[in-house]
């Protein structure tokens, strides 16, 4: 099951929670986020360099949009990011979310939506919910409840969506459409799986396949569209957020990881900890839709 695949550390940026990696087809770059420290990656496998830009809050996530923009989700809201400028701007609240609550994961759909999740930044209460910003306006869809949401991901032909609930280690999908979303239905326990570890944000391949990290497990896992588990390639780095698929031919995947967890003698262990990692994948991704702002 685990594919013998060489991994390795791309770039140590010493995240304490890397996340939110994306490729951004149209400039060819890496975008990824460390939602503790505030920052906003960018990585280019071009020349191999990186940089960084302030965010002003928790940043949970940057999706290419329309105007040569990105869309950002913060703590407090909606944000655009002008990668020219370097100036971020905010775009709006995100009605009824609790102060306590940040956003953390999200993707695009074909027609240009964004579906996000958020969560209680103390990953202790149930008051995280899934979203949707549709032609500038933000409604509540998909599950709640939740303590930690990872995801949402789209299929490439936008018939399904997948869900995450981390603290329960389940992995949910719905139908999607242009006019909407289903009703959430069960697709992987992972607990039942990976006992001691906990998956953190989804995405789809070319091949309808779902791969998910697996935080505290060392690992992303590779799922069948019916749910069953077909691979998994482990790091050396213990808590693996998010990863993608990307380069010319999308075959490249990009992984983030975290530190906060680790404690200072568990470095040694984990050496790529805090990294953004990559290895040669066995299947291709996509390109996703750039965000439609209005």
């Amino acid at each position: 099951m685990a594919l013998n695949i060489p991994t390795r550390a791309l770039v140590d940026v010493g995240s304490k929670l890397g996340e939110g990696v994306l490729w951004d087809a149209q400039r060819k770059v890496v975008w990824f986020v460390d939602i503790k420290q505030h920052r906003l990656w960018h990585y280019d496998p071009a020349n191999g360099s990186n940089a960084m830009a302030e965010a002003p809050g928790q940043i949970g996530w940057a999706l290419p949009a329309e105007g040569g923009l990105l869309l950002c989700g913060l703590q407090d809201g909606l944000y655009t990011f002008d990668p020219e400028t370097q100036v971020f701007e905010k775009l709006m609240d995100v009605p009824g979310e609790p102060a306590h609550n940040r956003l953390n994961d999200a993707c695009t759909d074909p027609w240009g939506r964004v579906w996000f999740g958020s969560m209680d930044d103390a990953e202790e209460q149930a008051s995280g919910r899934f979203y949707v910003f549709d032609k500038g306006e933000i409604r509540a869809a998909g599950p709640d409840g939740i303590s930690i949401t990872n995801g949402p991901a789209v299929s490439a032909q936008g018939d399904r969506i997948y869900f995450t609930d981390t603290v329960a280690q389940k992995i949910m999908v719905a139908d999607l459409s242009a006019e909407g979303v289903g009703e959430a239905r069960p697709f992987v326990d992972t607990g039942a799986l990976f006992p001691d570890a906990y998956p953190d944000g989804p995405i789809v391949d070319a091949e309808d396949h779902v791969w998910t990290g697996l935080y505290m497990g060392s690992r992303v896992a590779r799922f069948s569209p019916d749910g069953k588990l077909v691979a998994e390639v482990e790091f050396n780095a213990r808590d693996i957020t998010k990863m993608c698929l990307g380069g010319e031919d999308f075959r490249t995947a990009y992984v983030t990881t975290a530190t906060k967890n680790l404690e200072p003698d568990q470095f040694a262990q984990f050496p790529d900890a805090g990294s953004l990692l990559t290895f040669d994948a066995p299947v291709a991704g996509f390109a996703t839709t750039r965000v439609k702002l209005g």
